[in-house]
């Protein structure tokens, strides 16, 4: 558009023709405006301005996300974090940091009630008190359970935030059965299957498997586990919550089982041997008779007896070798326990011990009617 619009030279002479000029003046200023409005430029100034204002829009979290998603996110974090740390708890003897949310009065409840039923379902093969195998391990037991309780009190006293309470009393079963295993429940209720007996031939080998027993319940083994149970259930719901396919699911399972759970298993084990042969020494038994019974259980295994074992990633339990080796590095710290004050410590005891050893034979010789 031509905005050249020509005034004349003379000025206005009238007031019609001043409003005249006037009106063309501000034509004038109204096509410049326009011609600057419609220049490219101008044009990729405005558009610029636009995709800025779209972006700034966009970007913008609608209130109702945020305080409807964000803030009970944000808040259930936190209150999971702090709850974790909470129960985060220290293994007697080895400190051990580990995460334990039940309560010592749950795992005596849950351990009373797998009691009575393993009762039940070994009805007919459970030893009388009586008889020579429930003494010796009852005898046995005890001196370990005297040590185990020495052993939390002084834990206790030097942890002032835990809550002190009188354990209960150990119960002591043995049961008629060709496995070798031994077991201790919550609430300190062991079990002794014979079979043990082809691989304990006395009492200081008795004893290492009985402290080994007993660990797993002075280091509270049980709740543990149970508490770590109840974290895998909230990730596993979590991932079906993330990945309702369940492809995450299925992935986390075997990743679990191979990467935390075996392992951490083996970890258990390890640590209830090396707090089973103090307890052990601590009793005046030979913390060395482990090495025996684990050896023998070896030769067994190699000679293919009960079938070979799986490979030690695979098994709860860790190889003969693994532990074997470790109570080498163990036995110094067991050993200066049993031999304190030169011996002198468990001498005296030792001899008590032969004598109720002898005591036990005649006792069981007469009940026999051998010893007429």
């Amino acid at each position: 558009m031509n905005c050249l619009i020509r005034i004349g030279r003379h000025g206005p002479r009238s007031f019609r023709q001043l409003a005249h000029i006037h009106e063309l003046q501000f034509q004038v200023r109204l096509c410049r405006i326009r011609q600057h409005s419609t220049s490219p430029r101008s044009l990729s100034n405005r558009s610029s301005h636009r995709q800025n204002s779209g972006r700034s829009g966009n970007s913008d979290v609608p209130p109702y996300i945020i305080y409807g998603f964000g803030v009970p996110f944000a808040g259930l974090t936190a209150a999971s974090i702090y709850a974790y740390y909470s129960c985060l708890d220290n293994v007697p003897y080895t400190n051990r940091r580990r995460l334990l949310a039940t309560s010592p009065q749950w795992e005596t409840n849950m351990g009373n009630e797998q009691y009575e039923s393993l009762l039940r379902q070994h009805q007919g093969g459970i030893l009388p008190n009586g008889h020579r195998a429930s003494v010796t391990v009852q005898r046995v037991g005890s001196r370990i359970a005297a040590a185990a309780h020495k052993c939390s009190r002084q834990w206790n006293a030097n942890n002032t935030n835990i809550q002190h309470k009188s354990p209960s009393p150990y119960t002591y079963t043995v049961v008629r059965s060709p496995d070798a295993n031994a077991f201790v429940l919550p609430g300190n209720h062991v079990f002794v299957l014979t079979g043990l007996f082809k691989y304990a031939h006395d009492e200081d080998e008795l004893a290492s498997v009985l402290g080994h027993e007993m660990a797993h319940n002075l280091a509270r083994h049980a709740g543990e586990r149970v508490s770590e149970n109840i974290l895998f259930t909230i990730l596993r719901r979590l991932a079906l919550i993330i990945d309702p396919p369940g492809v995450l699911f299925a992935l986390l399972i075997p990743a679990e089982t191979l990467l935390y759970s075996l392992p951490h298993s083996r970890e258990h084990e390890m640590e209830a041997d090396r707090i089973g042969i103090i307890l052990a020494s601590e009793a005046c038994y030979d913390p060395r008779a482990a090495k025996r019974v684990f050896s023998r259980m070896k030769q067994d295994a190699e000679s293919g007896n009960g079938g070979a074992p799986p490979p030690e990633f695979l098994s709860t339990h860790p190889g003969y070798d693994t532990r074997l080796t470790f109570f080498d590095q163990w036995m110094g710290d067991a050993l200066a326990r049993f031999n304190e004050d030169s011996g002198n410590k468990c001498r005296a005891i030792r001899e008590e011990m032969k004598r109720a050893r002898r005591m036990a034979a005649k006792d069981h010789d007469r009940r026999e009617g051998r010893g007429r």
